[in-house]
């Protein structure tokens, strides 16, 4: 690489990665959750508002167990191989940056669609609260340092 070009590299330590992906995770699944309580609180009795909240709290323990908790702790074991100093953006891996833009477009075509913002708020809480819950694996792997990872 072009040793101009390097000085333009914003590179960090992978700890910095580690927390920077943790934060992420962590603020967008509040974000989710927040806009799915928002939709509860307007649009719903307050049996209907626990209902839907209940179901989504317990959908989003299922897509942590079974889903996000299995991406972090992949994307965890990815990061720990870096070396010490490496570019910011590598938080995700760069075809996880598609899926976001993807992820993205959808939850505009969702927000934008005819569903009923009650049924939504199940899905942006059941998806806002696995992140949040996996969000808990980057913080562990900053405590517990990636020397401690499994092999």
């Amino acid at each position: 690489m072009n040793p101009s070009l390097i000085k333009l590299k914003p590179a960090v330590s992978k700890k910095w990665l580690i927390a920077s992906a943790g934060l992420m995770w962590t603020a967008i699944g509040m974000m989710l959750c927040r806009l799915a309580y928002h939709w509860l609180a307007a649009d719903l009795s307050s049996v209907w508002e626990t209902v839907f909240g209940g179901c989504g709290l317990a959908a989003s323990v299922g897509v942590y167990y079974f889903g996000f908790s299995k991406i972090a702790e992949k994307n965890i074991d990815r990061l720990c191989l870096f070396p010490e100093k490496v570019c910011f953006f590598a938080f995700q891996a760069w075809k996880s940056y598609l899926l976001i833009l993807v992820m993205i477009g959808m939850g505009y075509l969702l927000r934008h669609s005819l569903i009923q913002k009650g049924y939504l708020a199940v899905v942006y809480i059941a998806i806002g609260g696995a992140l949040f819950l996996s969000s808990f694996h980057y913080y562990g792997a900053l405590v517990r340092g990636c020397e401690f990872r499994r092999p």
